[in-house]
């Protein structure tokens, strides 16, 4: 089915124009900072090329991420003032608990510090020299936890996943056929569990169906193989689950997601994205599964009542978990990048459809076609883009990927600059700011060059690797920038 539905939040207004409606206010500000483009060609030599080494007193608009950056509301700042101040059993983590069990229905609940964190336990646990791993697409430290411990990771994603251009509304779905061809290929005893990226982070935020899930499902039950569920966009692909999914449109939020977990064997998140807070959760309704991860929670994160976090934050993770069953404030951050990529889809701009969870993704390798893949056109563009806006965005791309044994690079499948929208932050002037500017590289795209390493990590080099650039193509493109905009910002 294709997509035509505009999401509830798309207000039709007498001027003809469809916006999306903010459905909060704000009440608490933090200063920007838009330097002179001089300023910034600075700051991102400085960075290394390297929009996670900028500092927020060098950006104007922060999309490098949603995790740890959603708006927390007024109710979980409220909460955060009466946490029970206790190393183990804490108030708060009791309060946490119910919210949880009352979200994904599982019994046994472990806490830890994030997401990565979760990443870890799973990996210890569960996966050992030579299992094969399959999932719908990894995502970075996935990837590096679950290889470290020896496992292979197979992507069985559908042929549209890696389209660009598409209407199909499930674009995370995994691919059923070759998810069997996996199984009988390598035999049910080496796959520790399937796993499943809710909205898949490295194509796009793109979900899958519930009817997908059930078709996983049977598949683990005829072959006797756990579902891994990573919930950290939960919210997101429920959310799209209800606008897209035939026989969804009534259903709440909580019974969405509630059928996910209970399709699941085990859920992990971030609630660095899925609550607005910090902190992350394992949760599982078999004691086998517990009893196999809690011993690591002691030992790597801290005590099974707060895991790392503090209780503040596990008071704030309690409250926004709540507040992710409340369709109006999970849709406020899908809707504004629907909005982003319809009109920048409009303007010509080569930018991922339909729009999905976390951010609005352009497709670096189309955006600058003239950069080989080896000169890393994403990376590219993050730099090109924050040189000309001061807006942080993220490298998708091969920079976020792996050198191979033979010093090559593992070219990424697809090419892509993550610009991230995290709930309840940005303006919509600001999002027709970031319109504006990118329209402007974009016809000025033929003067960004390449990027070469200067310093490579040998693991998630994208976080604190440097590059330069290959020539002098940031002078050249501020040049351009001053003729065309003058003294302006």
């Amino acid at each position: 089915m294709d997509i035509e539905q505009r999401p509830t939040e798309m207000v039709k207004f007498y001027s003809g124009n469809s916006l999306p409606l903010e459905l909060h206010k704000v009440r608490v500000v933090q200063k920007l900072h838009l330097l002179p483009i001089e300023k910034r060609l600075e700051a991102i030599e400085r960075a290394g090329f390297n929009s996670f080494l900028l500092s927020t007193r060098e950006t104007y608009l922060d999309m490098l991420t949603d995790s740890g950056c959603n708006a927390m509301s007024d109710r979980q700042t409220a909460a955060m003032m009466v946490a029970d101040d206790a190393y183990a059993g804490s108030q708060s983590y009791e309060r946490m608990e119910v919210q949880v069990k009352n979200m994904f229905a599982k019994e046994y609940i472990l806490p830890v510090h994030q997401g990565r964190a979760a990443e870890n336990i799973v990996g210890q646990a569960f996966v050992h020299e030579g299992d094969q791993i399959p999932m719908n697409y990894h995502f970075t430290t996935t990837k590096a936890h679950f290889e470290i411990n020896g496992g292979t990771l197979h992507e069985i994603y559908t042929d549209e996943a890696l389209k660009v251009k598409s209407t199909h509304p499930f674009k995370g779905n995994m691919d059923i056929n070759r998810l069997k061809d996996v199984i009988e290929t390598y035999g049910a005893a080496r796959i520790p569990f399937i796993r499943l990226e809710a909205s898949t982070n490295l194509i796009g935020g793109q979900p899958f169906s519930m009817e997908n899930m059930r078709q996983v499902r049977k598949v683990a039950d005829d072959t006797n193989i756990m579902i891994v569920l990573d919930a950290s966009l939960i919210g997101e692909n429920a959310w799209f689950i209800k606008q897209r999914e035939s026989g969804y449109a009534q259903k709440t939020m909580g019974e969405i997601i509630r059928e996910m977990s209970d399709l699941s064997d085990l859920v992990y998140f971030s609630a660095r994205k899925l609550s607005s807070s910090r902190g992350g959760i394992i949760c599982t309704n078999r004691f086998d599964l517990y009893d196999q991860m809690r011993d690591l929670v002691p030992l790597y994160e801290g005590f099974l009542t707060y895991g790392g976090m503090s209780v503040r934050e596990i008071e704030a993770m309690a409250v926004g978990l709540e507040e992710t069953l409340d369709n109006t404030m999970i849709s406020q951050s899908p809707s504004f990048i629907d909005y982003f990529v319809r009109k920048t889809d409009g303007l010509g701009l080569p930018v991922v459809t339909p729009g999905g969870a976390l951010g609005a993704h352009i497709d670096a390798g189309s955006f600058l076609s003239h950069i080989p893949q080896q000169e890393y056109p994403a990376g590219a563009l993050v730099a090109a883009f924050y040189l000309i806006s001061g807006i942080r965005g993220m490298e998708r791309g091969t920079i976020s990927s792996v050198r191979l044994e033979d010093g090559s690079d593992l070219l990424a499948d697809i090419e892509l600059m993550r610009l991230a929208f995290p709930r309840r932050v940005f303006t919509l002037s600001q999002v027709e700011y970031a319109i504006d500017r990118l329209k402007w590289l974009f016809d000025n795209r033929r003067l960004v060059g390449g990027l070469e390493w200067e310093k490579e990590p040998k693991v998630l080099r994208f976080f604190v690797g440097r590059l330069k650039a290959r020539g002098d193509w940031p002078v050249k493109l501020m040049a351009k920038f001053r003729e065309d905009f003058g003294d302006s910002l």
